[in-house]
């Protein structure tokens, strides 16, 4: 499942790391880093095709940075990671473009099989915006 690359954002290093390491013995090229704006620096310079990205981090917040990510990046597909009980965090996420919302601590499988409907639909729209310019 080498063919995209996955970059989680969160500022909890524990889970950060623990989640890269699981993502990576599943064969997916993931990258980790802890804030909103150094995520957004990366995008600058590095391709990703899906975002995990925590709602609640000092700084920018998950939602703040979504909305960076979807100007920058509009076709890049990005799944709210929501704590705290916060559903409406979520929610608001999928109000500005993310693909998804997934509770923590999120069951690997399960943010699996949204990472690769997110990588899916992003592959659709990429297609349809090549179709478009051929036109």
């Amino acid at each position: 499942m080498k063919e995209f690359r996955v970059l989680i954002v969160d500022d909890e290093l524990d889970f950060l790391e623990t989640i890269v390491k699981r993502l990576k013995r599943r064969q997916v090229d993931a990258t980790g880093i802890d804030s909103g704006i150094k995520a957004l620096e990366l995008l600058e310079k590095e391709h990703f095709d899906v975002v995990i990205l925590d709602v609640r981090m000092p700084g920018l917040d998950g939602i703040e940075t979504l909305k960076e990510m979807k100007k920058k990046r509009p076709l890049l597909e990005v799944i709210m990671l929501t704590g705290h009980a916060s559903v409406e965090s979520g929610v608001q996420g999928m109000q500005y473009g993310a693909f998804d919302y997934v509770m923590k601590p999120a069951d690997i499988n399960d943010l699996l099989e949204k990472i690769k409907a997110a990588h899916e639909r992003k592959a659709l729209h990429e297609e349809k915006v090549r179709e478009t310019k051929m036109i």
